[in-house]
């Protein structure tokens, strides 16, 4: 089941908001230029930002996401009408031969089980055109960015749709390589709280190198991340089943 900050209505409906500019979407926009896509499967697409740019560029898109109230919210954004929007997870995804398979934000490390890992490469795999790329990120467990998710460092005051909100990050769980955290959102006009748990796995880098070729890609490469520099592992994969 998706974490709730997708799921219930009222926390989609703030979500953009709340998650603030998404600058890391244009290093995304630039790889997928870099190498010539046409057509991208975004897994995990959420409230459909990525897709939408995409989309409006001639892009031929299809997002997927198991969160249906973050796909109502994308359905409404400007050239939603151009996506193919699919309700599900990756185990459900239709014949494909996509260019590249791209996983933004934390979506590579929402699968903690390498049961659940393995399914998300292998049907990315499947989703691709022979030599199509895989394009992902996964943050530097060196860099134990978990110790800086508290209140104290986190709390916002944000304005969105449905007025002022305020909203704030807390650990409630390290054991490596996963590790745990709650998402709190006070809505000021009725003073309402309402929160989200989470949890992330944080994979090596040679972890995920060894699991990938296992999955039938070649590393093109590991790239940093403008947004968070020395803090996450951007990689390409080429597909290379026959």
């Amino acid at each position: 089941m998706p974490d709730r900050i997708f799921a219930e209505p009222r926390l989609a409906a703030i979500y953009d908001a709340i998650d603030g500019e998404r600058s890391d979407l244009d290093h995304y926009e630039a790889i997928l230029d870099e190498i010539g896509a046409g057509t991208v499967l975004d897994i995990g697409c959420g409230t459909g930002e990525l897709a939408c740019r995409l989309a409006r560029r001639g892009i031929t898109t299809i997002g997927v996401d198991p969160a249906e109230a973050s796909l109502d919210v994308a359905r409404r954004k400007p050239g939603a009408d151009l996506v193919t929007w699919l309700l599900g997870d990756v185990s459900a995804l239709p014949p494909l031969a996509a260019d590249a398979v791209v996983m933004t934000g934390n979506v590579a490390q929402v699968f903690v089980s390498d049961e659940q890992w393995s399914a998300a490469l292998s049907a990315s795999c499947a989703a691709l055109r022979s030599g199509g790329r895989l394009v992902f990120e996964s943050r530097d467990p060196s860099f134990r960015a978990w110790e800086e998710w508290t209140r104290e460092r986190s709390f916002s005051l944000t304005d969105t749709v449905a007025g002022l909100v305020e909203h704030w990050v807390e650990l409630t769980d390290v054991s490596l390589p996963l590790v745990s955290f709650r998402h709190s959102f006070r809505f000021i006009d009725g003073g309402e709280l309402l929160t989200s748990d989470s949890t992330l796995r944080f994979r090596e880098r040679d972890e995920l190198m060894a699991v990938l070729g296992a999955h039938g890609f070649e590393i093109e490469d590991v790239r940093d991340a403008p947004d968070r520099p020395s803090r996450e592992f951007v990689f390409i994969c080429r597909a290379t089943q026959p």
